[in-house]
């Protein structure tokens, strides 16, 4: 069944019926959460749609913000809990013009968690910290931003080093001291935890483990490929 949606104000929308079985495994598998700027990218409406049971359509609605505006987004691992059935993951919001200035970068981080049953699914979404980075923001900041099970990598193309971050405590720790004169314009990761973050246009580059160790350093544009999202010629300097 195609569920076509008319406009996020109209979400929720009558729920259909459907005999379609949950899916083995995990038990938000037949849920998909999608997500919309608004704004001027300056806030972020999410929906919960998919099929549940004997039921299908769009179960929830929400919206994160506001922020001085989106650079990035990424959602961390989900953590299943069979026992509570829910189905808990985190969403992670980069503002890269924060704060009353517009000039700052700062890590919003939610917890989105799913409450299922047979027919149907409940959704909160959280704030649980504001991490402020020693990033550069304003109007022309572009950010780049990848991450793994344990870390998340964030650079902007005004500054020289970025910032690992670790998600279990978000301590902050700067890497990338004297790779390159250049300010950092791409981060990939592979579906392995491996991330190569690119420096000017190809004037450096640096790969790190899954352990958040760094692997090697040096010049070229090398960068990651994994197998859900393409990595296209134009994220690539």
């Amino acid at each position: 069944m195609k569920l076509q949606l008319f406009g996020f104000a109209s979400m929720m929308m009558l729920v259909l019926t459907a005999s379609i079985p949950l899916h083995a495994g995990a038990i938000d598998s037949t849920l998909y959460t999608t997500y919309l700027l608004e704004s001027n990218n300056t806030k972020v409406n999410w929906v919960v749609c998919g099929s549940m049971g004997m039921n299908s359509g769009c179960f929830g609605i929400g919206n994160l913000g506001p922020f001085g505006r989106v650079g990035a987004m990424i959602e961390g691992d989900p953590v299943q809990n069979l026992k509570n059935n829910t189905m808990t993951r985190h969403i992670y919001v980069l503002d890269v013009a924060s704060g009353s200035g517009g000039n700052g970068v700062a890590l919003y981080t939610y917890k989105k968690v799913d409450s299922i049953t047979a027919n149907s699914d409940t959704i909160t979404v959280t704030l649980l910290n504001t991490t402020a980075l020693p990033l550069t923001g304003g109007e022309a900041t572009v950010a780049s931003m990848a991450a793994n099970k344990t870390f998340l990598y964030i650079g902007t193309n005004q500054d020289q080093l970025g910032v690992e971050l670790q998600k279990r405590n978000l301590t902050v720790t700067q890497f990338g001291e004297g790779i390159s004169p250049d300010n950092v314009t791409s981060i990939t990761a592979d579906q392995y935890g491996y991330v190569a973050v690119i420096w000017g246009h190809g004037s450096g580059s640096e790969q790190f483990g899954p352990n958040g160790k760094g692997l090697e350093e040096g010049g070229g544009a090398y960068f990651t490929l994994n197998t859900v999202q393409a990595t296209l010629p134009s994220a690539i300097p």
